[in-house]
């Protein structure tokens, strides 16, 4: 199997093998969000599959996301297609970002801590912006699904943060949530629900990036120096369960 994340055409082919050799109506195949991913996304949810789209890092290529979502609805509609069976979520990275950003900003800098929350919300701001209108209303009115937001990487990196600070202020509508154990222990020990954090203060979080790019940090920067680093890690941790598998059979065989 390819561990390319630039292969557009492997990445289809292996999406499709998946989906048809496992044959769940509640699977998801994992697709990054990478240039050559965007279109393998539109194919597979234009035959009807149901994809996970990881690795969102930056607001630009979550909104190429939402739009390949979109027109592979529209294309499955045109096919046929019942629109109620196909479901997608949009996993968006969080602490990462902090972790990339609080690195070339220089120590006591009070944007420290705040910058993937801040891109959250916003990130939320355009999934909420772009599931409606005539274009997201003539979808639905088929039957489709929201592609909801998926915060991934919730677990707080710097132990100087508060270890539930990526769930309490990401609570909202359609959205899912992936916390490691530990996340999910502290948030249950001591955890808050506040209401809709995830939809409050928006204009503080675009100040906020505003105020990012005047501290010298290039947002565009930090969002695909994460992308690129994403993909290998995945890639790697890849390799290293098939070397794993293919090394027990080995010795299975010799045995």
């Amino acid at each position: 199997m390819s561990t390319d994340a630039a292969d557009t055409a492997g990445t289809v082919a292996q999406a499709r093998e998946l989906h048809e050799r496992l044959d769940r109506p509640n699977v998801f195949v994992k697709i990054p969000a990478t240039p050559e991913g965007i279109p393998a996304i539109e194919a597979m949810i234009g035959e009807g599959r149901n994809i996970n789209i990881t690795l969102i890092f930056s607001l630009v290529r979550y909104g190429e996301v939402i739009e390949a979502y979109f027109a592979g609805l529209e294309r499955f509609a045109v096919a046929g297609g019942d629109l109620s069976t196909v479901n997608s979520v949009a996993s968006f990275f969080v602490s990462r970002v902090d972790t990339e950003a609080d690195r070339r900003l220089p120590a006591g800098h009070p944007l420290r801590g705040k910058v993937a929350v801040a891109n959250a919300k916003l990130a939320y701001q355009l999934f909420k912006e772009r599931h409606s209108g005539a274009r997201w209303e003539a979808l639905a009115a088929q039957g489709a699904r929201v592609q909801r937001p998926l915060w991934a990487s919730t677990s707080t990196k710097n132990p100087s943060y508060r270890d539930v600070l990526y769930v309490e202020e990401l609570i909202g509508p359609d959205t899912v949530n992936t916390m490691p154990e530990e996340t999910i222990r502290a948030f249950q020990d001591h955890g808050g629900v506040r209401g809709d954090t995830v939809a409050q203060e928006v204009k503080q979080a675009h100040a906020l990036l505003a105020d990012l790019a005047k501290a010298g940090i290039d947002y565009d920067d930090v969002t695909e120096t994460l992308e690129l680093e994403g993909v290998q890690k995945f890639a790697d941790s890849f390799t290293e369960l098939l070397d794993g598998v293919a090394g027990k059979r080995e010795a299975l065989t010799a045995a």
